[in-house]
């Protein structure tokens, strides 16, 4: 079953925190071109003024944006400055804090949501999923009727109150629950306690209640269990949930990612050459001492999670190695974000001038510490007899900083240093997906890996006999077998020749190209399916329901003055005429020469926003455009050029023998802004009409006018009074209007 109206709550929508703001921001292309317009994410307004990730746009959903604002909700409407560029309501729930005890006692009242032991770090997002199902069901109110298909999909505890909120309010709102990792999950790897060869020996309340989670897992396992749908990120995950929710995940949606970061042939060459002298250059300034052009580039990246990110067996791996180095020389970067108070500006002023003849040894860090003697991974390099000799072919660089392109050392993004590494490692303990070793494969960088991360699952399942990226076995007690298995799989890349190494490089390539969400989003749809469905099964609850969208024309009279907002059709000079005849048949839509035209004339901008239509977009172009463009002379010799073009395609007398073909389908994909097609059908139906039209068969299509579509509709009623629902508002409006006995318009 498919959705009408699709709604993506998270905390990290226009809100850059960790991996879910990577799910959802390279997931957002696949989900538009599914969805369109009739996709919107729902996020957190933690700026209230400038966010770079939000693009606001007053005139999306203006008519709903006022009744909810008068209902006493603050949001913004815009869009997610992200490919795809999808419909992003940002939400301030701050109103809601002065009423915060009323409204997590009814939630206590209705579904035993133990809020009490819940801090701050609870009770704030616990309001934002709260704001976001009232945003949901406002939204609902306004423009939805019985006969519409809605999924709420919530990310993570933290938006859970929004499935309560619309489970006991909503009943015809199908709910979707994702958990990317779960909060007892982390609390126990977190502890160094051992998680996975005997996770049901943990009792989930007490185990709640002995780490001080108490009020978020209640929210977690209500959200599990209430929710229509429930999915997670992977298999390992799924363990934590049917051990501590008694509820296996409906489906396990894997994480993709859209690969269009990485630059390709000569721009990847070029990105690759700078990022590795940038390394280089670093790392030779940093230890005053020159250093192999041919050395292993090694990564380490992530969030500092000395133990679950698997921080504390690579630094013994690397000891391991020292001991009994390789040939070839080793530098390995950790690139881990901790406590530091800006870049190092000795080492700036070192990387501004040649080596100098002394080698400086035992300095790891590219940025100043906070706590340097007290920071776990400066401890374990010490602990393990580390440093930074001439004479040691197993080098270390410590990068505390997240690397932004303005980090004052690197000055380079993490992708753009990315490029520039030979192998990454991310040997992880506790990793629901994983997507630093799915991002380094994406570039072209064989990866170590582990049986205990998602990814390494995942690419352990599907792709068999490969050394792009290796898997690591690996359980809570064989951390010496993992130091060994890390220690001897870096020995083995540092000695591929150069043909084995450009295969393994291009396998891992390929593997990632699996992960691709045009790949995976499918497992979502059978998700939504499965919500739908249980939708369904509540109809009587709301059979009733009809939009108020009828609201907004009201047609009685009124003793006081009303503002309406009118439209004025442009006036085209007259050596623009032409246009209005090309614009009035699809003859442009496959006419590159043509569609150049309408594109010209419109500008970019105005072009997204008219939706590729050419005769709305004839109606709203400024005056002086018009002026501008009617004196142009160029375009007025190509416009006349087409148009005689045009005019011989349409007087050229038919010869052939039979009348008409009349050619009947279910849809029709002629064009984007004539929404009546679905997909591969449509598309061949819509090139026979285009083929016959060149061929001059006189052909008709006979298919479906669809009961809902995206178009500007004229309605008039009584007095000959007019309302006009323009495209970017996205109402439904039905095909055949009727008024009821009150002058409003049905929408049933």
């Amino acid at each position: 079953m498919s959705a009408d109206y699709l709604f993506e709550t998270s905390w990290e929508i226009c809100n850059k925190v960790g991996g879910i703001y990577t799910v959802l921001s390279t997931k957002a292309k696949t989900v538009v071109e599914q969805y369109g317009d009739l996709y919107l994410c729902i996020g957190p307004d933690l700026s209230k003024e400038h966010n770079d990730d939000f693009i606001e746009d007053s005139s999306l959903y203006r008519n709903w944006k006022e009744v909810a604002q008068n209902e006493g909700l603050k949001l913004r409407i815009g869009r997610w400055n992200i490919c795809g560029s999808p419909i992003v309501i940002l939400v301030d729930f701050t109103p809601f804090f002065e009423k915060k005890n009323e409204i997590l006692t009814n939630f206590w009242l209705n579904f035993k949501l133990d809020s009490i032991s819940g801090q701050w770090d609870y009770i704030e997002p616990a309001l934002f999923g709260y704001a976001a199902g009232k945003i949901i069901e406002s939204f609902y109110n306004f423009h939805c009727s019985s006969i519409d298909k809605i999924i709420a999909h919530f990310h993570e505890w933290m938006t859970g109150t929004g499935i309560l909120h619309l489970k006991a309010n909503v009943p015809q709102i199908a709910t979707v629950f994702t958990t990317h990792a779960t909060v007892l999950g982390r609390c126990i790897a977190g502890n160094g306690l051992p998680l996975y060869d005997n996770i049901r020996q943990y009792k989930p309340a007490e185990t709640a209640n002995r780490f001080g989670v108490r009020s978020k897992f209640s929210l977690e396992s209500l959200s599990a269990s209430l929710s229509d749908a429930y999915t997670t990120v992977s298999d390992i995950t799924n363990r934590e949930c049917d051990a501590f929710f008694e509820r296996p995940a409906d489906v396990v949606t894997i994480n993709g990612f859209e690969n269009d970061f990485v630059p390709q042939s000569d721009a990847y060459v070029a990105k690759r050459e700078a990022a590795r002298k940038k390394l280089l250059h670093v790392a030779s300034s940093l230890m005053q001492q020159p250093l192999d052009e041919n050395a292993l580039l090694v990564i380490n990246s992530g969030r500092f999670e000395f133990k679950n990110k698997g921080i504390d067996v690579f630094i013994k791996s690397l000891a391991q190695l020292s001991q009994n180095a390789p040939d070839r020389q080793i530098i390995a970067f950790l690139t881990v974000p901790a406590g530091n108070s800006g870049k190092r500006v000795e080492l700036l002023q070192r990387m501004d001038r040649r080596i100098g003849d002394q080698p400086i040894t035992n300095e790891f860090a590219t940025h100043v510490l906070h706590d340097p003697y007290n920071d776990p991974i400066l401890k374990s390099l010490t602990e393990h007899k580390l440093f930074n000799t001439p004479d040691s072919n197993v080098k270390i660089v410590y990068v505390p900083i997240y690397l932004d392109g303005n980090d004052g050392i690197f000055n380079l993004s993490y992708y753009d240093l990315l490029i520039g590494f030979d192998l990454s490692v991310f040997p992880s303990y506790y990793e629901p997906w994983g997507y630093t070793p799915l991002e380094s494969i994406a570039f072209g960088i064989p990866t170590i890996t582990t049986s205990l991360a998602g990814f390494g699952l995942w690419a352990r399942d599907n792709y068999k006999d490969q050394q792009s990226v290796v898997i690591i076995e690996r359980d809570d007690y064989n951390d010496g077998e993992v130091v060994n298995a890390i220690a001897e799989s870096i020995r083995k890349f540092s000695a591929q020749s150069e043909e084995q190494y450009q295969f393994i490089r291009k396998t891992a390539m390929q593997i990632s190209q699996g992960a691709l969400w045009q790949n995976l989003y499918n497992d979502y749809l059978k998700a939504y399916d499965i919500a739908l469905r249980k939708s369904e099964l509540r109809y009587s609850l709301y059979q009733n329901k009809t939009s108020n969208i009828g609201k907004m024309v009201e047609y009685i009279t009124r003793e006081t003055p009303e503002w309406h907002r009118i439209s004025i059709k442009s006036h085209l000079p007259e050596t623009l005429k032409k246009l209005e005849e090309l614009s009035e048949n699809l003859w442009w839509s496959w006419t590159f020469e043509a569609r150049e035209l309408f594109e010209e004339i419109a500008g970019p901008t105005l072009w997204q926003k008219c939706h590729e239509n050419p005769v709305y977009l004839l109606q709203i172009l400024p005056l002086d455009r018009l002026k501008n463009f009617s004196q142009n002379e160029q375009f007025i010799a190509k416009l006349d050029e087409v148009h005689a073009r045009f005019r011989q395609y349409m007087e050229t007398p038919c010869t052939r023998p039979e009348k008409r073909v009349a050619y009947f389908s279910m849809e029709f994909g002629i064009s984007n802004e004539l929404k009546i097609f679905s997909g591969g059908l449509g598309m061949l139906a819509g090139d026979y009409l285009k083929e016959a039209s060149d061929c001059n068969v006189s052909m008709v299509g006979v298919g479906l006018l669809y009961r809902y579509g995206y178009f500007t509709q004229r309605l008039t009623a009584q007095g000959n009074q007019v309302a006009e629902y323009e495209p970017q508002d996205f109402l439904k409006i039905p095909a055949e209007p009727v008024l009821d006995e009150n002058g409003a318009w049905k929408t049933t």
